[in-house]
């Protein structure tokens, strides 16, 4: 199966990085919705995800239904608390409504380092405030966990075995943090061959 590919404004260079919870991190991520909008008005439906997640199984069978919007829950427990680490949007009215709606919650609230430091709670609010005309669609925890409970919680690992699909690393900070994390359960997937790369370390 062929997927279209769109290349967005090039990536910044490793220099440029930001730590997570800076004004540098949240400008960052603040891009994210008028990116994927940018796609959507093309007519193309968009899977997104952060880069400390690990495929293990396709994701696109639960992708079911014609919802506007799906997306994973980020809490461990209680109330669910919406990521904005992976989505799936469909190019449809609904699904540019809260790509919108999410761009207008950044605006309003705008980076303080205290409460809004990254672009997730903006998300949250936009769902909310969508929800009665939109079709949204919260993905089963079992197959899309937050790292908060399948690197954190064991019991939970073994009831829920066998059904992971995708694997948030987040609940920790720093890259070579991930990666070791990534390394001790298995999940790093990938060899380093810096040294056979013309680009160097990628």
């Amino acid at each position: 199966m062929a997927w279209p590919c769109l290349l967005v404004p090039p990536a910044l260079d490793s220099q440029t990085a930001h730590k997570f919870g800076s004004q540098g991190f949240f400008n960052f991520t603040a891009r994210r919705p008028q990116h994927l909008l940018q796609i959507l008005e093309l007519g193309y439906n968009v899977m997104y995800n952060d880069v400390d997640m690990v495929w293990l199984e396709d994701p696109f069978p639960y992708m079911e239904g014609n919802h506007d919007v799906y997306f994973t829950d980020d809490m461990t427990a209680g109330r669910p608390y919406i990521c904005s680490c992976m989505i799936f949007l469909r190019a449809t009215d609904g699904a540019k409504l809260v790509m919108n709606k999410w761009i207008e919650e950044l605006q309003a609230q705008p980076w303080s380092k205290g409460k809004n430091a990254n672009d997730q709670p903006a998300f949250n609010w936009a769902l909310l405030k969508t929800a009665g005309v939109v079709d949204l669609y919260l993905l089963p925890q079992a197959a899309f966990p937050t790292g908060g409970l399948y690197f954190k919680n064991n019991t939970w690992v073994q009831q829920t075995k066998g059904m992971h699909v995708i694997i948030h690393n987040n609940y920790i900070l720093g890259f070579e943090k991930k990666i070791k994390r990534f390394r001790d359960h298995g999940l790093w997937l990938v060899d380093d061959h810096a040294l056979e790369s013309p680009l160097g370390r990628l």
